[in-house]
């Protein structure tokens, strides 16, 4: 973590990283230039040239292009291009999807995005919205705390040894992974404590990049006492020491709401040495994503975090025995470690009664697109689409479903027939989706869904790593393809090159981006056949 900290800490001081300050980075830390030069090329936030007097990003992504984007980019390079001091660049998805069109200005996100405005905090003649942590968190079900002189009580009260309740209670909860991947939680947790290898780690993964999804930067905002309860729970659980949140670099107000919160632990005594009481040391560390999407895979985070460029690694083995530095490591996401600490004070029996009928527990689910109120929502595990909309204040503008995707970019677009699906894993599953990271993308009939779909495998396209051919070179076939039917370049039979293609991608592919960089139109022809062109187009 030394290089790219360092990194991450020049650029901060001085705005880019010239090739002298790396010729002095590499002296300093002992390290050939090549090294650095390889990181600094991998990570799409490091700079290589003088920044402007202002640096505007607009989101590129589907929900933002729902929201207007395209539009809103062409009106800002209109109206800045006398401005040689303003740049405008169109980025991939920065977590406020609420607020499509995203937009940032020197990485403060903007929430009212009218050009005016815009142009107004451009220019100065405005200052730029407050970029500190909210001072009224709502009141969420799960946390079990009703003041703040009462978190953490429960690994005070477990402190001596959590191990056998925290991992009896998970796996009864049937608590699953909720980053995306949904595996088991108490199980993940036991396998790691039967390691003997040592020192193991606890890592937050609080780098969720994927278009439509949002619900963890709100929980380190709002419930970050939660997070932190529940990396100690683990590492007291599997002996580990050292916990590390790994945070997208476009979080900065929930940094410093976590940091905040951890600062407060230590003071108190949560944290440190002799950890609420338990006799065992543990501590919690930030470290700040250099960017990229493809560091939400836990391998390619470990990458990162070794100070390599976050290219996946092949597996088996996996991080629960060969982890960060080769020893037994702990990976969960946000709400994953939020949740635990729910489950572990309430008690399953809590957990139980927060759903009904076969359904169990609470989940906190992203909601974007075409409703009138998109945010964050907890709600209870079995709720359908329809009843999720009508929550976030049903379609907007008077518009009608046409198809959602329930789980965020990645999982397959389903019609508006499907929407009294609950949102459970098997559920969905069994309705040809998936639950995914909890994003549901609400999708009216005033869009063309092919023309969402491409954006979507674009986005996979962009944010590859590289390091695999299918995957590198599928993801681009697959948009050379699409984009040329679209411009009339080429027939529309050319589609059905992309199911074998899709499969190729799957089974060889490295890690998950390449396996379902195709989804999204794959899942328009199965699943909403009348959204993708049926006449041929001119050649």
């Amino acid at each position: 973590m030394k290089l790219l900290r360092e990194l991450m800490r020049v650029q901060h001081e001085f705005g880019w990283l010239s090739d002298e300050t790396l010729r002095e980075i590499a002296v300093q830390q002992r390290v050939p230039l090549y090294r650095l030069e390889g990181l600094v090329s991998f990570y799409p936030s490091f700079r290589r040239t003088p920044p402007p007097r202002r640096t505007v990003h607009v989101c590129r992504d589907v929900a933002c292009v729902m929201g207007g984007c395209a539009e809103l980019h062409s009106d800002l390079r209109a109206s800045l291009a006398s401005q040689e001091d303003v740049e405008l660049v169109e980025v991939s998805c920065i977590g406020r999807c609420e607020h499509a069109p995203a937009v940032s200005i020197d990485e403060v996100p903007v929430e009212e995005v009218s050009l005016e405005n815009l142009l107004r905090l451009i220019d100065g003649s405005q200052s730029l919205p407050c970029n500190e942590p909210t001072e009224t968190p709502r009141k969420w079900k799960s946390d079990p705390y009703k003041t703040s002189g009462e978190r953490y009580g429960t690994v005070r009260k477990l402190a001596a040894d959590p191990g056998e309740v925290c991992i009896e209670a998970l796996k009864e909860s049937g608590l699953r992974g909720m980053g995306g991947a949904g595996f088991p939680t108490g199980r993940k947790w036991e396998l790691v404590r039967s390691e003997t290898a040592s020192p193991k780690y606890i890592i937050c993964n609080a780098d969720e990049s994927e278009p439509g999804t949002f619900k963890d930067r709100v929980i380190l905002e709002e419930l970050p006492h939660l997070v932190i309860e529940g990396m100690l729970l683990a590492g007291l659980t599997i002996g580990a020491e050292s916990g590390i949140v790994f945070l997208r670099h476009e979080y900065g107000r929930e940094q410093k709401a976590l940091e905040a919160a951890i600062e407060q632990a230590r003071h108190s005594g949560i944290l440190g040495d002799n950890a609420a009481g338990s006799g065992k040391r543990f501590d919690i560390e930030i470290f700040v994503s250099p960017g990229g999407y493809i560091l939400g895979e836990e391998t390619a985070l470990l990458e990162a975090l070794e100070d390599k460029r976050g290219e996946p690694r092949n597996k088996p083995p996996y991080p629960g025995t060969f982890g960060l530095w080769g020893k037994p490591t702990l990976i969960n996401n946000v709400e994953t470690y939020a949740l635990a600490t729910s489950i572990v004070s309430h008690g399953v029996d809590w957990w139980r009664a927060q759903a009904a009928g076969k359904f169990v527990g609470l989940k906190f689910v992203s909601v974007s697109g075409d409703v009138k109120q998109p945010g964050v929502y907890e709600i209870p595990i079995g709720t359908t689409v329809a009843e999720l909309i009508e929550l976030a204040g049903g379609m907007r503008d008077g518009c009608t479903l046409q198809a959602f995707l329930p789980g965020g970019a990645s999982s397959n677009f389903l019609p508006a027939d499907k929407v009294n699906t609950p949102l459970d894993f098997d559920s969905m599953k069994a309705v040809g989706s998936m639950l995914g990271t909890g994003a549901v993308i609400v999708i009216s009939d005033r869009h063309d869904l092919f023309a969402l779909a491409t954006n979507i495998v674009r986005f996979f396209r962009n944010e590859s790593c590289g390091k695999c051919v299918p995957c590198r070179v599928g993801s681009q076939k697959a948009v050379q393809i699409l984009d040329s039917i679209t411009c009339g370049q080429a027939d529309v039979s050319e589609l059905s090159i992309l199911p074998e293609l899709g499969e190729t991608l799957e089974q060889t592919s490295i890690c998950g981006l390449g396996q379902v960089a195709l989804n999204p139109i794959l899942s328009l022809m199965k699943n909403v056949p009348e959204s993708v062109p049926l006449d041929s187009l001119p050649s």
